[in-house]
C-alpha cells in the first residue's frame, strides 16, 4: 500500500497523525482551552494536577516551613519557672542579688557601652583610691590594710544609705512632674526599685541580728537551732549584700525600671552628695589639701560627665529625653 493511503510516511495505518507527540512537524494542531473539541483536562482531585505531594500525603516535605528564612537548628528551651528561680536564689546569694538589683523591665533600653564605661570607672576609681592611700602612707602594715578595707566598706555602706535617702526624693519629684496619666504608670514601676531598697536594708539588719551585743538575749532565747539558722542566714546575706551594693551603685537601685533617664540623674545627685559628705566629715585628712581636693572632686566630675554622656546617647540613639519622659 502506498504511504499516501496510510496516515503519512511511516505512520501506522489509520492514525492520521493523531498519535504523534505535540511539537512533531506532522502533528495536528491542538484546540485551545475551552474549545468544544479540546481534549478534556485531568479530573478534579487528580493526584498529578499540581506539583508537590498530594493532599494527606503521609510524609512532610523536606526543608523549613513556608516563610521561614533559615531551618531551625535547635529546639527552643522554655524559660525557668518562678519556683525554680526562687530555689536557685536560696542556695546562690549572687544569683539572688542579680535578680534583685538588676533592672528587668520588658522593653528596657540597655546600652552596653555605658555599662562598660561604668565598670571601668569603678575599677579605676578603686585603683586610684588604693594608690592614694599607699602614696601617703595610709597603708604600711597588715593592720592598716584591714583598717583601710573597713573604711572602704563603711564608705560603700554610707553611699547606699545616702542613696536610700535620696531615692524617694528624686523619684518622688520625677513622678510628681509627669503628665497625662504617667504618674500611675511610674508609681506601679517603682515597686521593684523599692523592693531592692528593702532587700539591701534587710541584709544589713541580718548582720546586726548575728553580731549585735544588744541582741545576745534573743540569740540565747532561740536556742542552738535558732543560732545555726541565724549564722546560715548571716553567711548568705554577706554574699548577697556585698554583691548587691555593687549592683545597686552601678544600676542605681534599678531605677531604669521606672524610666531610663532616672539612673544617670540619680547617680549625679548621689555622687555630689557623697563629695559634700566627705568634705563635712573630713575624709582623707592624712592627704595633702591639693591632692584631697582633686580626689574628692574627681569622682563627682567624672560621674557627672558620664551621666551627661548617657543622657546624650539615650536621646541620640533611642529618642529618650527627660522632657519626653515627663511629656512636657
Amino acid at each position: 500500500m502506498s504511504g499516501y493511503g496510510s496516515g503519512g510516511y511511516g505512520d501506522p495505518a489509520g492514525s492520521s497523525g493523531a498519535n504523534l507527540p505535540q511539537g512533531h512537524p506532522h502533528a495536528p494542531p491542538v484546540p485551545p482551552q475551552g474549545h468544544p473539541n479540546s481534549p478534556p483536562g485531568p479530573p478534579q482531585g487528580y493526584p498529578y494536577t499540581r506539583s508537590g505531594p498530594p493532599p494527606a500525603y503521609p510524609y512532610p516535605q523536606s526543608g523549613p516551613p513556608p516563610g521561614y528564612a533559615y531551618p531551625p537548628t535547635y529546639t527552643p528551651v522554655p524559660p525557668p519557672s518562678r519556683a525554680r528561680n526562687i530555689l536557685r536564689g536560696l542556695y546562690n546569694p549572687l544569683y539572688a542579688a542579680q535578680r534583685t538589683f538588676r533592672p528587668s523591665r520588658p522593653g528596657i533600653v540597655n546600652d552596653p557601652e555605658v555599662r562598660k564605661l561604668q565598670l571601668w570607672r569603678t575599677g579605676l576609681g578603686l585603683v586610684a583610691w588604693v594608690g592614694l592611700m599607699i602614696t601617703y602612707n595610709a597603708i604600711a602594715t597588715a593592720d592598716d590594710v584591714q583598717g583601710v578595707a573597713g573604711e572602704r566598706l563603711d564608705q560603700s555602706w554610707s553611699s547606699v544609705l545616702v542613696l536610700v535617702c535620696t531615692f524617694p526624693v528624686v523619684v518622688g519629684a520625677f513622678v510628681a512632674a509627669a503628665r497625662d496619666g504617667l504618674r500611675r504608670v511610674y508609681l506601679r514601676r517603682t515597686l521593684r526599685p523599692l523592693g531592692s531598697v528593702l532587700a539591701i536594708m534587710a541584709s544589713m539588719g541580718t548582720s546586726a541580728l548575728a553580731m549585735a551585743p544588744e541582741l545576745a538575749g534573743l540569740r540565747d532565747a532561740v536556742g542552738l537551732p535558732g543560732r545555726i539558722l541565724i549564722v546560715v542566714l548571716f553567711l548568705w546575706s554577706i554574699g548577697f549584700a556585698l554583691y548587691g551594693i555593687g549592683l545597686s551603685l552601678v544600676h542605681v537601685f534599678r531605677t531604669a525600671d521606672i524610666h531610663e533617664v532616672l539612673p544617670p540623674i540619680l547617680a549625679g545627685v548621689l555622687v555630689w552628695e557623697m563629695a559634700l559628705l566627705d568634705v563635712i566629715t573630713g575624709a582623707y585628712d592624712q592627704v595633702p589639701t591639693g591632692a584631697r581636693v582633686v580626689f574628692v572632686l574627681g569622682a563627682p566630675i567624672t560621674v557627672t560627665a558620664l551621666s551627661c554622656w548617657e543622657l546624650y546617647r539615650l536621646r541620640r540613639d533611642h529618642g529618650l529625653t527627660l522632657r519626653s519622659a515627663l511629656r512636657r
